[in-house]
């Protein structure tokens, strides 16, 4: 089971379309996919989640609009509830910001971290993208995580970045290292690990890095031990995650024939019209 096509069915089946076409849904649904008891339970994490939300700087209201409805509670009587129209960031913060106990928290997570980021292209183009194609896509996303996980880290007291990104691997990848990987694969001198890996390997690594930043941020996370350690702990819980839906561990996807580098220069090559 590829991870970009985790929790598809049980999330687009409450997904909303209004009248302009864009998507949301409603938190008095939600909270019951999430297997959330009460919606006075659901409160706190929405709350939450709306917190880390103003602290990145976006604005709540796009995000988190207020709406209400008129539900019938009795024979002839009705009283108005009130409810929330959530953008899928918003539910991307409420999955991170949820019961991690919970293996459907852990799909939420995993299903609307990556479509969030999907949604620079639409969904139906990356569709049709060819699997070197969604490669350099995800590649280049890594890279803009990357630099922000790099700088949320170092801001944060971590000196060694290497140590702290082979942290996140070892989580990840059963206790192997950056090195580790390289070797696996079979790399030659100087290529990078990310350039050659599959598009699943890539997204895999892509929830890691923001996992990551998102859990360093809300945790308040000082020191590059703890800073290590959190990387660590994500890496790992990505890598339950895959194991719990039947996933393949990422050290068992096959390395591709070409890396990102090849196929970079040859898409770039000017054609010879002799």
């Amino acid at each position: 089971m590829q991870i970009e096509k985790i929790g598809d069915t049980i999330f687009e089946n409450i997904k909303h379309v209004d009248e302009e076409g864009r998507e949301y849904w409603l938190a008095r649904e939600l909270y019951k996919v999430l297997k959330y008891t009460e919606y006075t339970k659901f409160v706190p994490v929405i709350n939450k989640a709306i917190k880390t939300c103003e602290n990145s700087n976006n604005n709540v209201l796009d995000h988190f609009a207020h709406v209400s409805e008129m539900v019938m509670i009795g024979s002839k009587t009705s009283r108005k509830i009130q409810d929330y129209k959530l953008s899928r960031y918003a539910c991307y913060l409420i999955a991170m910001n949820g019961d991690s106990r919970k293996e459907v928290i852990a799909l939420a997570q995993t299903y609307f971290a990556v479509k969030t980021r999907l949604q620079e292209i639409s969904e139906k183009e990356y569709s049709e993208l060819t699997e070197d194609e969604k490669r350099l896509f995800q590649r280049n996303l890594i890279k803009k995580g990357n630099k922000i996980l790099n700088r949320n880290a170092s801001n944060r007291g971590v000196k060694n970045i290497d140590k702290f990104t082979n942290a996140g691997y070892k989580g990840l990848y059963n206790g192997e290292t950056a090195a580790d990987i390289f070797k696996r694969k079979s790399l030659r001198y100087r290529e990078d690990i990310l350039d050659n890996m599959g598009s699943s390997e890539l997204i895999a690594n892509l929830f890691r890095i923001d996992q990551t930043n998102q859990k360093l941020q809300n945790d308040n996370v000082l020191g590059e031990k703890s800073s290590c350690d959190t990387h660590y702990i994500v890496g790992k819980e990505v890598r339950n995650t895959i194991s719990k839906l039947g996933g393949t561990m990422p050290e068992d996807l096959p390395t591709p024939s070409k890396s990102l580098t090849e196929i970079d220069k040859y898409k770039e090559k000017p054609i010879d019209k002799n």
